[in-house]
């Protein structure tokens, strides 16, 4: 989307105790997650791989928890990229069936904690069953007016550019579209998030320092907070120490430090 104004920061903390955040820290109100380190964490315990992921479903729960009751407008997580189909067959499987009963069991959360959900990212290939889960949960939840929890799947930001791309093109080549008319906004509205703030604080776990194909034009101008602490280890005190680096920030979107 276009440059966001400094105003995209969230409500302020009401109950800042419960986080030990500043009075007056303002928080973000779009957080985007980079779930990452799952793997590193089971092959340190000695574990299967499928060890690290299951745990790291409990932490996508006490994450956006934590997220809707803090105030958090939007909580994006990188579920599962485009790229990761290379990944074995048989973890890939294990991965679908994670999503399928997140999907089914945490819809009580959902609905006690009023949160909306959606998913950007390509269907094709996903499984029938999984994707049936995930269709109920978003229109059961429809209703709510908390938070919205938006799932990463099947995800890559450079696919989404080209394919937004790929529409205003289309538009253009029948008529309907003027090339002259073709704006960042316009573009945007062609993007799997269109009507989504831009995030305002892009965290990663496991220490990676990389996007990874992570909601790249949406990020222009996100503040970015790296831990090497693995997803499964993850907590809400760790959320808090982000929050508390992103309040103290200065975000001048391109312009100078205000005198």
């Amino acid at each position: 989307m276009a440059t966001p104004p400094a105003s995209h920061a969230g409500p302020r903390l009401t109950a800042a105790s419960a986080a030990g955040l500043p009075e007056q820290a303002a928080l973000p109100r779009h957080v985007a997650v980079i779930m990452d380190g799952n793997g590193r964490w089971a092959r340190q315990r000695g574990l299967p791989r499928i060890e690290g992921h299951r745990r790291g479903v409990a932490t996508v729960r006490r994450v956006t928890e934590h997220c809707a009751r803090l105030g958090v407008g939007q909580l994006t997580l990188y579920c599962l990229s485009s790229e990761n189909w290379r990944r074995p067959p048989a973890e890939l499987d294990f991965l679908m069936q994670l999503l399928e009963q997140y999907m089914i069991e945490e819809r009580a959360l959902l609905m006690r904690e009023r949160i909306r959900v959606a998913m950007i990212g390509s269907r094709a290939g996903l499984p029938e069953a999984t994707l049936a889960a995930l269709d109920r949960t978003v229109a059961t939840c429809a209703g709510n007016d908390g938070m919205l929890l938006c799932l990463a799947v099947n995800y890559g930001a450079r696919a989404e550019i080209t394919a937004a791309a790929r529409a205003l093109a289309e538009e253009c080549r029948s008529g309907r579209l003027d090339p002259a008319a073709i704006t960042e906004d316009a573009l945007a509205g062609r993007l799997d998030t269109a009507g989504m703030p831009d995030p305002d604080l892009v965290i990663r776990t496991a220490g990676e320092m990389r996007l990874s194909n992570f909601l790249l034009w949406q990020s222009s101008y996100a503040e970015i907070w790296v831990t090497d602490t693995c997803w499964p280890d993850f907590t809400e005190a760790d959320l808090d120490d982000a929050f508390r680096a992103f309040a103290g920030r200065e975000r001048r979107f391109g312009g100078l430090p205000e005198s």
